[in-house]
């Protein structure tokens, strides 16, 4: 994941930050780079100041330019980071008819992108101004955003082929739930588990992995893999226009539901299950009549929805405690809670994962009540 700091190109916040240089030697080949782009867009040098910090060790600036009003640029030091599938990604969503930055400069062996920008006000942000308390309602400006949000998605999937980008098999699965019990149980919790703990935690792990690679007969689509309202732009003085996409850079081939359970079930905002199941519905209408491989029963593909985001959400504690303790950047375990309660929801519903919640429950503490419907 690549979630962004609250600074501006990501989350609209007005105050620039200065651009900060530990590598001396990068600098100067930044400001070489910069230097020979401007005689073609009007860079002003020294406009140049941070926009967004990702989860990653990639960072964005803007800068001001005659020609496009401002630009971004993706710092991103090859030996951390490859700008290649950012690249790749961006001109698969583009010839998909998405709205994503365009690629206008490429120094590759510094890891420098030039970007057209997108603008600082993302779907997060609107939504939380615009609706701050409650779920978007039907006929809503934010309900209707949600409904782009699944129409572009939509038309995502509806390019996807196969051997194009990495499959999200059995191995990425697996490594990716791995940082369970690496970083969240035993570095954060401090918990070491018992062997039937481990075991039980395993065979949970398993089941999600085979229950998510066959749902739906095994449907395989383009993965943005962080399909979220921090990722999505709107364009301040044109809300109706579509939604810009960013952070598709770890995009893959992999099971139709991860994105809409990525929308739907958001790391850092929660809405009521009303909201949740009608636009899950209303994209799963769309998907079909855009003849996408989501089923003719909503009821399986709903279910098959929250098995894909128990993994994402098993998979993103891990990742925020790694952040944490790893990265030095403890806000993103703020949220942990929020993923507590989803992985709480979801293993109640479904016999078969009573072992995973027991084991939560020991981990996290308070009362099992499970009310399985399935």
């Amino acid at each position: 994941m690549t979630h962004a700091e609250e600074i501006p190109h990501k989350q609209g916040v007005s105050r620039v930050e200065p651009v900060h240089w530990t590598d001396r030697a990068r600098q100067a080949a930044f400001q070489a780079w910069l230097a020979k782009l401007d005689p073609a867009y009007g860079i002003d040098p020294s406009s140049v100041h941070l926009a967004s910090a990702d989860a990653s060790f990639r960072r964005y600036l803007r800068v001001r330019a005659q020609t496009e009003g401002s630009l971004v640029i993706m710092d991103a030091p090859p030996e951390k980071e490859d700008c290649a599938p950012f690249v790749k990604v961006a001109a698969l969503m583009q010839a998909a008819g998405l709205r994503v930055p365009k690629i206008l400069a490429w120094d590759q062996a510094h890891g420098f992108v030039l970007l057209s920008d997108l603008g600082q006000q993302t779907l997060m942000q609107w939504l939380q101004t615009q609706t701050p308390t409650g779920s978007p309602q039907r006929g809503e400006p934010s309900h209707e955003l949600y409904m782009r949000a699944v129409e572009a998605l939509a038309r995502w999937q509806r390019a996807s082929a196969p051997g194009i980008l990495p499959p999200y098999d059995d191995a990425l699965l697996s490594r990716e739930l791995a940082l369970l019990p690496q970083w969240y149980i035993a570095q954060h919790r401090g918990v070491v588990l018992e062997p039937a703990q481990t075991q039980a935690l395993q065979e949970s792990f398993a089941l999600i992995k085979r229950h998510n690679l066959n749902a739906l007969g095994g449907a395989r689509v383009y993965v943005h893999r962080d399909y979220m309202p921090r990722n999505l732009m709107v364009q301040a003085e044109a809300p109706d226009q579509d939604l810009g996409i960013l952070d598709f850079q770890d995009a893959v081939y992999g099971p139709v539901t991860y994105d809409i359970a990525s929308l739907m079930r958001d790391a850092f905002l929660s809405w009521d299950e009303e909201f949740v199941i009608d636009i899950t519905v209303r994209y799963w209408q769309h998907a079909r009549k855009a003849g996408l491989p989501v089923g003719s029963d909503f009821g399986e593909f709903y279910e098959a929805v929250e098995w894909m985001g128990l993994q994402r959400h098993l998979k993103i504690l891990g990742i925020f405690a790694r952040l944490t303790l790893r990265d030095g950047k403890p806000q993103y375990l703020a949220d942990a809670p929020r993923f507590i309660a989803y992985v709480r929801q979801t293993a109640s519903r479904y016999r078969p994962l009573a072992p995973l919640l027991r084991l939560i429950e020991q981990i996290e503490g308070g009362d099992l009540r499970a009310a399985y419907t399935f």
